[in-house]
């Protein structure tokens, strides 16, 4: 696929976090101060079209040799926020998760030799030696927004553009995004996390809000988090998109916990559960 392609890359949801321009040490302060100023700023597509492309010579290459300079840019209360790419350590992330996956070694071994995959893993071990704190300003949910996310956001955070016919990036695409602050995000983890260990034993949700508030306290706590509908976008019927309510959906089932109504959300999160399964399924689709 050429990088310069209008084709969308789809099927990937982002969590993703900006930080105020304090966050980051010079000069990489002065970078991002520069790069908010561009008359032209790549998006989520560009992005992943960059990554695809470098998966189609022989060997692949699944890991940048050098990390992007690139970010995604916002602004809240005035401020530039900033959310570096760091392609190179998410590549990284993405390929131990390969790894440790239910591909069967003849499959794996296919997709990305074992040559390759060892070189990869040396070049990252010695980075992290030299990187120990380092983390991504991006997670990515492939055919799903993962549950746990939605726990960061209300309702009215919700921004949703329908799409116009024959759509493409050019700003015609439709666009469902959640938008808040850090310290509204994590307040309200911290009450989903609270009404779930008061309500029910220890489990896969509870586990995935833990992880997720860890990751948020590596940030800014000005900062802007961000969940992008990203390239589910271009599968899901329009209709299915303007109706969607997964955050006040699972902020109901939170709620009745909360209220000791274990049955009401029990049958909340059983609906929201549902309505992302099928989403999921899509990937088994022809």
């Amino acid at each position: 696929m050429s990088v310069a392609s209008t084709v969308p890359v789809p099927y990937a949801s982002y969590l993703r976090v900006y930080e105020p321009l304090a966050a980051f040490p010079e000069p990489e302060r002065s970078h991002w101060a520069r790069y908010a100023r561009r008359a032209r700023i790549p998006g989520a597509q560009e992005e992943l079209r960059r990554s695809l492309a470098d998966l189609l010579p022989t060997p692949p290459v699944p890991v940048p040799v050098h990390e992007s300079g690139e970010a995604f840019v916002a602004h809240l209360d005035g401020v530039v926020v900033i959310c570096p790419w760091r392609t190179r350590l998410r590549g990284w992330l993405a390929l131990e998760e390969l790894t440790a996956g239910p591909y069967p070694a003849s499959v794996l071994d296919a997709m990305l030799p074992p040559v390759v995959r060892a070189q990869v893993a040396g070049d990252y071990e010695r980075w992290l030696s030299r990187n120990p704190d380092a983390r991504p300003w991006i997670r990515t949910g492939v055919w799903q927004v993962p549950l746990r996310w939605f726990s960061l956001f209300g309702d009215e955070d919700r921004e949703y553009e329908p799409g116009e016919s024959g759509s493409t990036e050019a700003g015609r695409a439709p666009v469902l995004r959640y938008r808040t602050t850090m310290a509204q995000a994590r307040r309200r983890l911290a009450r989903a996390l609270k009404a779930l260990r008061e309500s029910i034993d220890d489990g896969p949700m509870t586990e995935g809000l833990i992880e997720v508030g860890r990751w948020l306290e590596e940030f800014h706590p000005r900062a802007l988090v961000e969940l992008d509908f990203g390239g589910l976008v271009h599968v899901m019927p329009a209709g299915w998109l303007a109706e969607d309510r997964s955050a006040a959906q699972l902020a109901e089932g939170i709620a009745a916990l909360r209220a000791g109504d274990g049955e009401a959300a029990s049958e909340v999160y059983g609906r929201l559960a549902e309505r992302w399964r099928k989403v999921r399924d899509l990937r088994y689709a022809n």
